[in-house]
């Protein structure tokens, strides 16, 4: 989870940064959605719905009169605001959310947004305690994780990317860098100053990833957040399997 809300810094192209441990200072940095995602042949692409102007609305059903909830953009990281789509009527967007309870859905206009897609995707497996990372069909990352404590798990889930930023310690607890996700801790509503929102990140005790460590956010290599940060775009999905 995040445990501070930190100062982001538009970068090029790319991720986001959380935490689950000590709170650490200093700002980092957040990249945007990369314009031409990886394809793999004949493989299903997933739609990211990047906010054109500085907030949309979202509604409960395609053409509500009243919106339900406003986003702005940038997130509060910093990063420009990306929604993942789950379905399409006429000129409205099915969207999934980052905010609570996990797995919250609304309604955007097509017209308010700018879309891309991709084909990767990410798949944590809390049994094994592993991930991979898809092309398609083909696995082009995998290595192994910790994740979330009996007491503050990791909750299984349909996610997405929300945010890159970029470590003010690269050998600290939460490595080089760490992608927000747009799911939350289902025991701790705040973490530090933050909202208890899930993250994938580094870590400097590479020794505890096959275990069950964490405030809920899921640990990777250093090596293997820093390939991530390099090669997924903002919106990615992630699935959390248990």
């Amino acid at each position: 989870m995040f445990p501070i809300k930190t100062t982001a810094v538009a970068l090029a192209a790319g991720a986001a940064l959380t935490g689950c441990g000590p709170a650490a200072s200093g700002t980092t940095e957040a990249t945007s959605t990369p314009s031409t995602p990886s394809r793999a042949a004949g493989a299903p692409a997933a739609e990211i719905a990047r906010v054109r102007g500085d907030r949309v609305g979202v509604y409960a059903e395609p053409g509500a009169a009243h919106r339900q909830k406003t986003l702005t953009s940038p997130n509060a990281y910093g990063a420009p605001r990306v929604l993942l789509v789950t379905q399409r009527s006429g000129g409205w967007l099915r969207v999934l959310l980052p905010t609570r309870p996990n797995g919250a859905q609304g309604w955007v206009r097509a017209s308010e947004v700018t879309l891309t897609s991709t084909t990767d995707r990410v798949v944590i497996r809390l049994g094994a305690l592993r991930f991979a990372v898809y092309d398609g069909g083909r696995v082009v990352r995998s290595g192994r994780i910790a994740v979330g404590t009996g007491d503050n798990p990791t909750p299984p889930g349909r996610y997405y990317l929300t945010e890159l930023l970029r470590s003010p310690d690269p050998h600290g607890d939460y490595g080089p860098y760490a992608y927000g996700l747009s799911g939350h801790s289902p025991t701790l509503k705040r973490f530090g100053t933050g909202p208890g929102q899930l993250a994938v990140h580094g870590t400097n005790r590479p020794a505890l990833l096959g275990h069950r460590v964490s405030h809920g956010c899921i640990r990777v290599r250093n090596s293997d957040i820093t390939w991530m940060a390099r090669s997924l775009a903002l919106g990615t999905p992630v699935t959390v399997q248990k």
